[in-house]
């Protein structure tokens, strides 16, 4: 009787010490030696490339606000915008951190296509983009994103937004979209999902055109 249970006792310290301790220990040290960067949240001088920042209000000297950068999926843009002074507060979406001021929150509107409130949010954004300069927004750049915080963008949403971010940063529209070509990473293997750009690398390659 005494012999199982010192021998159970003695598996279960091996096992804490082993799984518990040198395991993690061992696999956090693999991280850090061979992917440093993702291993600490992927973070850059500007935020996480994981996660979607919120680029409507960086201000544009003579410009409308976020008009010099581009723009991720609208989930603190807009309708969905952070509010601090609502009562309650309203947490806003693409940043689940902190957004203007406020705790954010990830998740989807799960509003369906026959939503009124989805109708008149969806027009809320367009015209939002038409003040910006950007004539014909994507379906995606006037939608939010399932998560919440989305950090990509295809191409083309990106292309749509050129002659905002040309007017107001005075960058030629052919190095910018040079520039979104760069920026552009594959589908993965080649044929998994679709082409796409992370928005903040985009708006830190901008940044150093300048």
């Amino acid at each position: 009787m005494l012999i199982h249970l010192r021998r159970s006792l003695v598996m279960c310290v091996l096992c804490l010490i082993f799984f518990g301790f040198v395991y993690a220990l061992a696999g956090t040290g693999v991280a850090q030696l061979l992917f440093t960067h993702q291993a600490n949240g992927s973070i850059t001088a500007n935020g996480s490339t994981l996660i979607g920042q919120n680029w409507a209000a960086v201000r544009c000297p003579g410009h409308p606000l976020g008009s010099c950068v581009f723009h991720g999926r609208p989930d603190d843009t807009g309708p969905y915008a952070a509010n601090p002074k609502a009562s309650p507060p309203v947490p806003g979406g693409d940043n689940p951190l902190v957004a203007n001021g406020n705790a954010g929150e990830s998740g989807g509107t799960n509003l369906g296509p026959r939503s009124k409130v989805l109708l008149a949010n969806t027009r809320a954004l367009v015209a939002y983009w038409h003040k910006l300069g950007v004539a014909n927004p994507t379906p995606d750049l006037v939608t939010t994103s399932g998560s919440g915080y989305d950090p990509d963008i295809s191409p083309a949403d990106a292309l749509v937004q050129v002659p905002m971010v040309a007017k107001a940063t005075g960058v030629s529209p052919a190095t910018l979209r040079s520039l979104i070509a760069r920026q552009t990473h594959p589908a993965q293997l080649g044929f998994l999902g679709s082409s796409y750009i992370d928005v903040l690398q985009l708006n830190e390659a901008l940044a150093a055109l300048h």
